[in-house]
């Protein structure tokens, strides 16, 4: 069974980020065999003075194979109390894929651009038959949880903090290799064009797919004066604002 789980406001101003809690989160699922984690997002959500958040209002959400959704939920709610960081506000959303509606996907669409609260979030989780729980603090992560969940669902928002091959590959590959060697899924440069199979395509430290269409879509530059590849990947700043 595919599942969402999503996590927000686990961190505060000295410790890891929720990105680095959402990684860790993975691991424990692999070995305790509950889930199968293959890839990682982070989705930027609305910054605005009544929203409370430690750095840049970002959430996470796990993309999971597995069946057993209630220890599922247990055991992250378990891994936030334990890892949180203090003064944080834990949130945990976790959602099979098909209970993830369009209700929730709108939620998430909102919550780039309003306030919202966590009143409303906890009511339509309700309606929905999904799981959100607070855990540490004011609870209010649950709001960026479940638009987290909303925006992986519908397909068209963030960036990878984790796919196969990331952290791991990097040097002159080609496209082809890349597509069967990493999750990434689609490949296409800023002009729109997608590289040929046998276009070389240097991968930095630093490359991120985006969530593009429901793949995990790594966007390349041509490279004109190069010997050893036509392509690399954008510059972090441009993926940032890609992806935001």
């Amino acid at each position: 069974m595919r599942i969402l789980i999503a996590i927000d406001d686990t961190d505060n101003l000295t410790s890891r980020g929720t990105g680095h809690c959402a990684r860790k989160l993975a691991e424990r699922l692999r070995e305790t065999g509950l889930a199968e984690v293959s890839g990682i997002t982070r989705h930027q959500l609305y910054v605005h003075e009544n929203i409370p958040f430690t750095s840049h209002n970002s959430s996470a959400c796990l993309f999971a194979e597995g069946e057993r959704i209630d220890e599922i939920s247990y055991l992250c709610g378990r891994f936030l109390l334990n890892n949180s960081a203090s003064g944080s506000d834990a949130g945990l959303c976790v959602a099979p894929w098909d209970s993830v509606n369009e209700k929730i996907e709108q939620w998430g669409r909102s919550a780039k651009t309003t306030v919202l609260t966590m009143d409303a979030a906890r009511d339509l989780a309700r309606s929905s038959g999904i799981y959100l729980e607070g855990f540490t603090g004011t609870h209010g992560g649950i709001i960026g949880a479940l638009a987290a969940v909303g925006l992986k669902k519908a397909g068209n928002d963030g960036r990878f903090l984790y796919i196969k091959g990331m952290r791991k590959l990097m040097g002159v590959m080609s496209a082809q290799e890349i597509l069967n060697e990493t999750g990434i899924e689609h490949i296409i440069s800023t002009e729109g064009l997608e590289p040929s199979a046998q276009s070389r395509i240097l991968l930095e430290e630093w490359w991120r797919p985006v969530l593009k269409n429901h793949k995990a879509t790594l966007i390349v530059e041509q490279v004109n004066s190069n010997l050893y590849h036509e392509y690399k990947i954008i510059p972090k700043n441009l993926l940032k604002e890609l992806s935001a």
